[in-house]
């Protein structure tokens, strides 16, 4: 074996430039597919963490219907207190459970008493919901991250449109479940920054100042938003999660209810699947070039090298050897490319980082973009890249191995 590679490396320096032409298209089909799912997995990874830790959290906990029906914020599909014991009591047994918040959502008409517009509110206990949602707090962009009873904190459209600032008084009013119209005078004490661009109508307040309006006797809550330790365990837990709540209502205990993941609630879903649709289009691409320029390579080898194998054969080497000599050459030109373009693209990587190239997405600013040089997945490349460098080298090595030593000194 030895020394067929000896061979196989001796023949590759023959063609010193054909050869790194051809390393080189390779380097440069990893580099690219390497630098290009780093980057995007660094800006999916950050606009996941955006929607889930400012937002929505990890995953959330509804009554069955409510997330059909959440354009309208039912308050006839509501968790009852009873229903919120067992999802509590659900959550603290799972161990990937970090925290979670419950909330209350409504519609609600906001006014300053000049102009009257449309809302919809959050009732939450702050503590919860900021531990929950640990980047909810950045989005304040005026005030405090302090949420008290009698206080609220609004979205900046409104309080850019309609001229409103800390510690104004404004009166919202909210129909409850009854019918009944009922009113609130609270007063601004932040100004809450959108994540998803300028339509946002979200605000908060204090849970029983929420109840208070909607003159809820029990504390009932719209969903329980919910944060892992671990996010790569998201599909395990909510099954988990998914599953226990699922054996309590078959027991009578809650009435029935839907465990939803973030994929499942935001629409930023489609474009992260889109995202990786691209990236398995490069490597996709990066295999037509690897198949195509060592395919080429080896099949000029063959060409040229006529005489050469029909010498050998005539000789009595075995057509078995002459196939491991071309195949070891096409291995060869495989991971040398291999190792130029994961050398080079881990250095690109690094000096992203080092670079520290910021975006905006909606009204977020100064977003940095970290790519992490995932060594699990340039393995990956690398075998992929390696086993069509090899079947490329099939085809014009069985060639050059089925050759009868008669006809191939005859050659030329």
């Amino acid at each position: 074996m030895s020394t067929l590679i000896k061979i196989a490396v001796r023949n590759l320096t023959r063609y010193r430039r054909r050869s790194f032409l051809t390393a080189s298209l390779i380097a440069i089909g990893v580099i690219a597919v390497v630098v290009f799912e780093a980057a995007s997995g660094a800006f999916t990874g950050l606009m996941i963490g955006q929607m889930t830790d400012a937002m929505l959290g990890h995953l959330q906990v509804h009554r069955r219907g409510y997330v059909a029906s959440i354009d309208n914020l039912p308050l006839t599909l509501m968790l009852t207190p009873a229903d919120v014991a067992v999802v509590e009591q659900t959550l603290r047994a799972q161990p990937g459970v970090e925290s979670y918040s419950r909330r209350l959502k409504f519609g609600a008409m906001f006014s300053n008493y000049t102009e009257t517009t449309a809302l919809r509110l959050n009732g939450v206990h702050p503590e919860d919901e900021w531990r929950t949602l640990p980047l909810l707090a950045s989005r304040i962009t005026r005030g405090t991250a302090t949420l008290e009873k009698g206080h609220i904190i609004i979205p900046d459209l409104l309080a850019n449109g309609m001229g409103v600032k800390l510690g104004d008084t404004v009166v919202v009013i909210a129909t409850n479940r009854d019918g009944s119209v009922n009113a609130a005078q609270l007063v601004v004490s932040g100004v809450l920054a959108n994540v998803t661009g300028p339509s946002g109508r979200d605000g908060y307040l204090h849970i029983e100042d929420a109840m208070s309006l909607l003159r809820m006797d029990a504390p009932e809550i719209s969903e329980i938003a919910v944060r892992l330790k671990d996010f790569d365990q998201l599909d395990q837990v909510a099954g988990a999660v998914r599953s226990a709540l699922q054996q309590s209502t078959t027991a009578g205990r809650i009435a029935e209810t839907e465990v939803h993941t973030w994929e499942g609630l935001s629409p930023f879903y489609n474009v992260a699947v889109l995202i990786n649709i691209l990236a398995l289009s490069a490597t996709l691409g990066l295999v037509a070039i690897v198949l195509v320029s060592v395919m080429n390579v080896m099949l000029m080898s063959v060409y040229e090298r006529v005489k050469e194998i029909g010498t050998i054969a005539a000789m009595g080497t075995m057509p078995r050897t002459i196939l491991s000599m071309f195949v070891i050459e096409g291995l060869s030109l495989g991971v040398l490319g291999i190792l130029i373009g994961d050398a080079v693209a881990a250095a690109a990587i690094l000096g992203i980082n080092v670079i520290g190239p910021t975006f905006n997405f909606g009204r977020e600013t100064g977003l940095v973009l970290s790519p992490q040089v995932d060594l699990w997945q340039m393995l990956i490349i690398s075998g992929v890249v390696l086993f069509v460098a090899v079947v490329g080298t099939v085809q014009p090595a069985f060639k050059a191995s089925r050759m009868e030593p008669v006809e191939a000194l005859r050659h030329g």
